[in-house]
């Protein structure tokens, strides 16, 4: 019964906060708004209209759908998509009647474009995630640190270290669910060891995706937009690093001693052709390099080109592997008959993810071109400065996704230096590490260790991850200006 008390209140808590959180979101909104007739932001203002007041209120709403998905049961794309398809449907009918059949149809389009950028150059790195999966690559490296029998201190060390450096190349969230499997393996009845094992790991998988293009969704965004190059992310490597070892230095002080007791577990072999597959994923990333720095062409191409690589691999597989393998060798024909399908990968992507991103896109943008975004940016960024701005980015992305209020930057294009820039880049990207529900890998987490690492045994550590932002804030000037 106290369990299920504590278990109602933290829910019930939850939902205040982010109710609260939403509402201070809607207040900041109209305060905007209330300024809004003394700028002209577009051709044609509808700040002061209502339709500016109609689209800010059903872009408020749907977000609030998307805060609380867990509580409705409403995949999050579903509103957002809504809301992005009213709030044009509003626009394109406000510029009829004023006689402009076409205004409306280019930005959309523009806004479109950078979606479908997205979109595509995404839907191949989960290509290649998934065949990773499936090929068993993530669960062998699992297994082999399951049965080496470490410590639990040295399993936060190698699970952080590990999720801090494979989360530029794959994503964070990927990565924090394979580390978090391992944490949940050895720690069973340690509690203490799987909360703080992972709320380091949710720490070091966001802070090593700030560092490459590939690491994050923000990043990517940054990175096609064409305002940093690929070898700038690089500069952003030391504070990713201080931003995750401040935490780390002290929280490992309240593990627990000892080691985990030995488990005893046959390891899983990678099948056939995953290293392969790893090989093409890198070579893939150097050909989106390649197609855009010596190139100029948007690395999306490079992406696509990869592909070709995977499909023309998965039918070596499917067909030239199966006709000359020794059968007689092999003891099970699960492993004779390979079934590698890479329109299977393609349909297991995160399809919710990438629908929610074309909502978020175009109704962000659908805001922009009403005149929102230049007020906030006439506010944020030119009365409280590049600095601050981009500082207070980063505590709004660990309540509210990251994914828009990067749009929404992009979409401003407030004009910075690349130290200002590559700042919103990294506070952006770990500034969900300072609440569980700040980033996508903070939020699987939680349900992966459902009861044992939750929205309270992260806010603990809140303190302490705030000291690794603002080290890390730091230190980036200190080294890049």
């Amino acid at each position: 019964m106290a369990s299920s008390s504590i278990c109602y209140l933290s829910v019930l808590s939850n939902c205040v906060m982010k109710l609260t959180i939403t509402a201070f979101i809607f207040l900041v909104f109209a305060c905007f708004t209330a300024s809004a007739s003394e700028v002209v932001t577009t051709a044609v203002s509808l700040t002061d209209h209502w339709v500016g007041y109609a689209a800010l209120a059903i872009f408020v709403v749907a977000y609030i759908f998307v805060i609380f998905e867990e509580q409705v049961n409403v995949r999050k794309s579903k509103p957002v998509l809504l809301a992005a398809g009213v709030i044009w449907l509003l626009i394109a009918a406000v510029y009829q009647q004023m006689g402009d059949d076409h205004s409306a149809e280019i930005a959309i389009r523009h806004n479109f474009l950078e979606y479908a950028e997205l979109f595509f150059f995404l839907l191949v790195a989960m290509t290649y995630i998934n065949s990773m999966l499936e090929r068993q690559v993530f669960d062998a490296l699992r297994d082999k640190l399951i049965v080496k029998g470490f410590s639990y201190r040295a399993l936060f060390w190698l699970t952080g270290i590990l999720a801090f450096f494979i989360s530029p190349v794959a994503d964070n969230l990927t990565t924090a669910l394979i580390m978090c499997a391992v944490i949940l393996a050895v720690g069973k009845g340690q509690q203490k060891f799987i909360a703080i094992g992972c709320v380091n790991i949710v720490i070091a998988a966001n802070a090593g995706g700030v560092f490459s293009p590939f690491g994050d969704i923000t990043t990517l965004m940054v990175w096609q937009k064409g305002i940093i190059e690929f070898d700038a992310f690089f500069k952003l490597f030391l504070p990713s690093l201080v931003n995750y070892l401040v935490p780390a230095l002290i929280m490992q002080f309240a593990l627990p001693a000892g080691k985990p007791a030995a488990i005893s577990t046959t390891p899983v072999q990678v099948r056939r052709g995953g290293l392969v597959i790893v090989g093409l994923f890198l070579l893939t990333i150097i050909t989106a390099v390649s197609f855009h720095n010596f190139l100029h062409l948007p690395p999306v191409f490079g992406m696509m080109t990869g592909l070709a690589y995977l499909k023309f691999y998965a039918y070596y597989l499917r067909v030239y592997s199966n006709t000359h393998i020794d059968k007689s060798d092999l003891p099970t024909s699960h492993e004779v008959e390979d079934d590698f399908d890479i329109f299977d990968k393609i349909a297991k992507a995160e399809w919710d993810t990438l629908f929610f991103f074309y909502g978020v896109i175009l109704a962000v943008g659908g805001l922009g071109f009403i005149g929102y975004l230049t007020l906030t940016s006439t506010f944020i960024y030119g009365e409280l400065g590049a600095t601050t701005a981009n500082i207070l980015v980063g505590l709004l992305s660990a309540v509210v996704d990251n994914i828009p209020v990067m749009f929404a930057v992009l979409s401003m294009q407030p004009d910075m230096s690349q130290l200002q820039w590559l700042l919103v880049t990294l506070t952006a990207g770990v500034g969900g590490s300072l609440l569980s529900i700040g980033s996508a890998a903070g939020v699987a987490l939680m349900g992966q260790a459902r009861g044992q690492y939750t929205f309270f045994s992260h806010l603990k550590w809140t303190p302490v991850i705030a000291l690794g932002y603002f080290a890390s804030i730091g230190v980036h000037f200190w080294i890049n200006s």
